[in-house]
Order: structure tokens, then C-alpha cells, then sequence
């Protein structure tokens, strides 16, 4: 600037709106702790995120962060915009190169479910990890609002939270008092695998008021024989349909699933017919949908004691 010329009027709000920047990448500077206990920092919000499982692809959505996402992984088709994304893998597979490729800012990864291998890939090509997975109901509202808080959404993680919570509050509510009903749930035929406790699913028994008849096992997925089945009698079996898609619940004694029960016609779920299939993807994701699943369950189980209350 010449000596005795007039200061500009625009460079002092330029200024300050540069000491604004300084001060907003301050205040977005986040760091969170993932379930494997390891702290991520971010200095400002990912714009470009990849998911390892279509329940954290979920999960971004629920949290407002939808627009980061770059890839997905291969079974990721809810809610649609999701459809639409870059397919890097599924569950028994992540194409590392093509991960690397689109040069994510952060990557989610499903703690228990995706390969060790290609994680510490993805670790040793100096990629940003996060890893999650929500082992109680709970967990999956908590889970929206750390990613609300980890990409840049708190606001609208934290009302999708909410929602959830109230939705569990009321099936919790409603089903307080209800009767107990004995449970199996099949994850699996061969093996015969179930839940214990301690798994998400054996969380939604005990807030519909069932009783998992393998609760106590040690491991979180156990296998059990046929034999332990029939002599724990289950008044219901439960199992996901591997499908997905459908109505949430279905009455379906004639299932393939069931077909090794239907040799056992002195268990009560077998001569009750109290045998269902429920929708996979809303039970089987650990992400904002498994409250629908969650009254899914109950609802069955409702049933169950209707039919029971008039035998």
C-alpha cells in the first residue's frame, strides 16, 4: 500500500474471518476412543469415509453423514441413497487396493466381523481407522452420536439418538411385567449355533421379556448339540432370515431353517407352532434399524403369550 493511501475497508474483515477459520478448526478438533480402546483424532469432520458393514453404513446415516461416504461395503442397501456407493468388499473379503483408491479420510470397520489381515493392510498404508461395534442395545444410540461427533453431525446424531431411546423405552415399558417365554435362537443350522447373554440379541430377549434358555454359556456365539435343545424345550425358536427385505416376523413352522425340529414334535415350539423367522437386516445389523427389530421379538413373543394364556 502507498504511503497516504486510504486502507482498504475489505482486508480487515478478511481477516478476521481467517482468525474464525482458526478458531472453528480449533473447536471441531475431536478426539474419539473406538471399541478396540485406540483414540482418533480429527482435526476437522471426514468428507470422505468408507464403511467395512452394512450396520456402519447405517449407523453414518443415522448420524447425518450420509454425503461422506465413498465406499461401502457390498451388502450396504439401506437406506437407498446407499445403493448408489462404491461397493469395496464384504465381510469375508475388503478389496484393500480399491479402499486405497478412494483415498478415504477415515475408515469404520466392524471390530469383530471384518479380516485381521486386510485391517492391518489398510493400518500399514497409513489409513485412519475407526472400529465399532455396538454390543448392546444401548451401544447403537451411543454409537450414532460418537460418529454424530467424530464426522460433523452432532446436532442431528443426537435427535436420531433420542428417537431410539424412546422407541426402547417403550418396548422396555410395555414389557416390564410381561410372562417370561423360553427362547432359542438359532443363528445358525450347521453348526447349531446360538447367543448368550451377553450378545445383542439375548439383550432384546430380556427387554421382551424372554428368557434365553442358553444364557449362561460362556462363549458370546456358543455352538450347542440338538440334543441340549430338545431337553431345554423352548416354548419359541427364533431365526433371522438370511433374505432380509421382508416383513419383520413371520410365523413359519415350515421353514427349511426348522426342519430338524420338526423331527422333534414333543418340543413345545414344535407341536405349539410357535416357530418364526424374522427379517435378517433388522435384527442381525448392529445399527439405528435393530429397534425395529427389537419389536419385532416382542411381538412374537406376544403372541406366544396370547396363545399360551388360551391353551
Amino acid at each position: 500500500m502507498t504511503h497516504g493511501a486510504r486502507p482498504s475497508r475489505r482486508r480487515f474483515p478478511a481477516v478476521v474471518a481467517l482468525a474464525a477459520c482458526a478458531i472453528a478448526s480449533d473447536v471441531l478438533a475431536v478426539t474419539a476412543v473406538d471399541d478396540a480402546g485406540r483414540s482418533v483424532v480429527v482435526d476437522r469432520p471426514p468428507a470422505r469415509v468408507v464403511t467395512l458393514a452394512p450396520s456402519l453404513t447405517e449407523l453414518v446415516f443415522a448420524a447425518g453423514s450420509g454425503q461422506s461416504l465413498v465406499g461401502v461395503s457390498a451388502l450396504s442397501d439401506y437406506p437407498a441413497a446407499a445403493r448408489a456407493i462404491a461397493r469395496i468388499g464384504d465381510a469375508g473379503r475388503i478389496d484393500v487396493e480399491r479402499v486405497l483408491a478412494l483415498k478415504p479420510d477415515l475408515v469404520l470397520v466392524w471390530q469383530r466381523g471384518n479380516v485381521g489381515r486386510e485391517i492391518e493392510q489398510l493400518e500399514r498404508a497409513g489409513v485412519r481407522l475407526f472400529q465399532l461395534e455396538p454390543q448392546r442395545l444401548d451401544d447403537v444410540a451411543r454409537a450414532i452420536e460418537r460418529l454424530g461427533a467424530l464426522l460433523g453431525h452432532e446436532s442431528e446424531a443426537r435427535r436420531r439418538a433420542g428417537e431410539l431411546r424412546t422407541a426402547l423405552a417403550r418396548l422396555r415399558a410395555a414389557h416390564a411385567n410381561a410372562p417370561s417365554v423360553r427362547v432359542f435362537y438359532q443363528v445358525w443350522q450347521q453348526p447349531l449355533m446360538t447367543v448368550n447373554r451377553r450378545q445383542i440379541m439375548g439383550d432384546i430377549l430380556d427387554v421382551c421379556g424372554g428368557r434365553n434358555v442358553f444364557a449362561d454359556l460362556a462363549p458370546l456365539v456358543p455352538t450347542v448339540s440338538t440334543e441340549a435343545v430338545v431337553a431345554a424345550d423352548p416354548e419359541a425358536i427364533l431365526t433371522a432370515s438370511e433374505q432380509g427385505g421382508g416383513v419383520a416376523w413371520r410365523r413359519d413352522p415350515d421353514a427349511s431353517a426348522f426342519a430338524l425340529w420338526r423331527r422333534q414334535p414333543r418340543m413345545v415350539a414344535v407341536r405349539r407352532a410357535w416357530l418364526y423367522t424374522l427379517d435378517g437386516d433388522l435384527i442381525s445389523r448392529q445399527g439405528p434399524r435393530i429397534v425395529d427389530g427389537a419389536a419385532a421379538v416382542c411381538a412374537v413373543l406376544d403372541e406366544v403369550r396370547r396363545e399360551r394364556a388360551v391353551r
